[in-house]
């Protein structure tokens, strides 16, 4: 029986539910009052229902589908403006207990080598990546209670915190590990992370446990439940995800929507963040082994729908797309993209050899992160490295109150241009520092609240002068 606030997986996420939503949806593909309906409702900007999105994902009429387009960018543009936050994965471990067929870091893979970074070789790779200009990371590793317990992974954020390089710190760390106890949940909220990560692949039980046929992570109510236990264990930050490619993506693209429905009707306040990766090349993984893969058009058509059903929830995209197809979605609802991007264990502070492959999987934008924040400067965008909202305690249902109402620009959008002079100040070649003192400029205007303005300009002035570090 499908129950929104239940805690039990199958009845958050029903089986039955998401069939029912799939023919309902496919019955009114061109229900044309029916979509205009829905369309209405989501110009409100308060979300729509999974069985809503729906409709709009199967719609077959190319004027309504050009409106859910135009409607995705403009809602995009009310709540995050231009800001795209920028950030790195780094991965610690590849070592691995679990059997995922979709994973090249499954525990029967014999060819990929297996790497666990020191505490050391972490400080390398954290200064490679301050001396680059991220200030935020999201740490990856795989399920391994003996090379990568808990305490390992504290540790590993404990000494990426102490580390300040030249003018360089990591601000943020999010976390990607597999899901775990309550207990761990409130030690890595000790540890100050930002928002804790796991994607569900695919939220068909079946299929799920297909994918994963040995390993703790053939666990689905468990793996499935874990946002729960985080919230419970004090991170009110969480992103949810899943692998498009693995599943048929109706069902995965509903199930995304109920968990985070879910989200909101059990505890409170929905995902903070939504990654939208597709399945790609790896070490002994064939995308074409996977018959549900999606295309281009698909995946914009998906990204736009979700920024309607979910206005307020960030998006991911990562170096797993082209560029090509990450300048689309940008405009569509993508608000934080990944620059510079290695999926090797190490690989930032001295390229990995070939023979010596630890990544996960391939990836597609191979552009360093100087040519990435140009090439966003050139479409008008403002990169960010902004970090201030989990520092000022701006997270959970704090800040969905502030997006929600609005409020949330006059801090985003100052601390979105403060950062940005901060980049070019330390990191950007001559070309994308000329490009971003432009957009600083043209923005400034932008921020109505003349108090705000003000200070701003001031903060700019000092950070030019070589100080760092201010935050609305």
């Amino acid at each position: 029986m499908y129950d929104v606030k239940s805690k039990k997986a199958e009845e958050f996420i029903c089986h039955q539910e998401i069939l029912e939503t799939i023919e309902y949806a496919k019955e009114n593909k061109s229900n044309r009052t029916l979509i205009d309906n829905i369309i209405e409702k989501a110009k409100l900007m308060k979300g729509i229902s999974h069985r809503e999105a729906a409709v709009l994902l199967e719609c077959d009429l190319e004027d309504e589908i050009q409106k859910i387009y135009d409607l995705a960018k403009e809602i995009k543009l009310r709540f995050y403006g231009n800001r795209i936050v920028m950030f790195a994965p780094l991965y610690l471990s590849n070592y691995c207990v679990n059997g995922c067929v979709y994973c090249p870091y499954h525990h029967k893979n014999k060819h990929i080598t297996r790497k666990k970074l020191t505490q050391d070789e972490i400080r390398e790779e954290v200064i490679a990546l301050q001396d680059m200009g991220h200030k935020r990371l999201a740490l990856e590793t795989g399920e391994d209670p003996i090379n990568s317990p808990i305490e390992y992974v504290l540790e590993s954020i404990e000494t990426i915190y102490s580390i300040k390089h030249k003018n360089g710190a990591i601000r943020r760390v999010n976390v990607n590990i597999a899901a775990t106890t309550v207990d761990n949940y409130r030690k890595l909220k000790e540890a100050g992370i930002g928002t804790y990560i796991l994607f569900q692949e695919t939220y068909h039980k079946e299929n799920y446990e297909n994918l994963h046929p040995t390993g703790p992570k053939h666990n689905y109510a468990y793996h499935t439940e874990a946002m729960d236990r985080a919230m419970e264990g004090g991170i009110d930050d969480v992103g949810l995800g899943v692998l498009f490619g693995l599943n048929m993506y109706r069902y995965d693209f509903i199930g995304l929507l109920m968990h985070a429905e879910h989200l909101e009707a059990a505890i409170g306040v929905g995902p903070h963040t939504i990654s939208v990766p597709r399945i790609r090349p790896a070490d002994d993984i064939n995308p074409e082994d996977f018959k549900d893969g999606i295309s281009d058009e698909m995946f914009e058509k998906i990204v736009a729908i979700l920024r309607i059903a979910v206005p307020y929830t960030g998006m991911i995209v990562s170096t797993r797309e082209s560029k090509k197809t990450r300048e689309r979605v940008l405009e569509l609802g993508i608000t934080q993209i990944s620059g510079g991007s290695k999926t090797s264990v190490g690989g930032y502070a001295e390229p990995e050899l070939e023979e010596e492959n630890s990544a996960q999987f391939d990836v597609d934008d191979k552009r360093p992160l100087n040519q990435v924040v140009n090439w966003l400067l050139t479409l008008g965008y403002i990169p960010s490295f902004c970090t201030a909202c989990y520092r000022e305690g701006r997270t959970g249902d704090r800040f969905m109150s502030l997006v929600k109402s609005g409020q949330i620009v006059n801090c985003c959008q100052p601390n979105a241009l403060m950062t940005l002079k901060e980049y070019l100040e330390d990191y950007a070649d001559p070309d994308t520092k000329v490009k971003g003192e432009t957009v600083i400029e043209k923005e400034l205007e932008h921020i109505t609240n003349q108090k705000v303005k003000g200070i701003a300009i001031d903060y700019l002035k000092q950070v030019q002068e070589g100080k760092r570090d201010f935050r609305f």
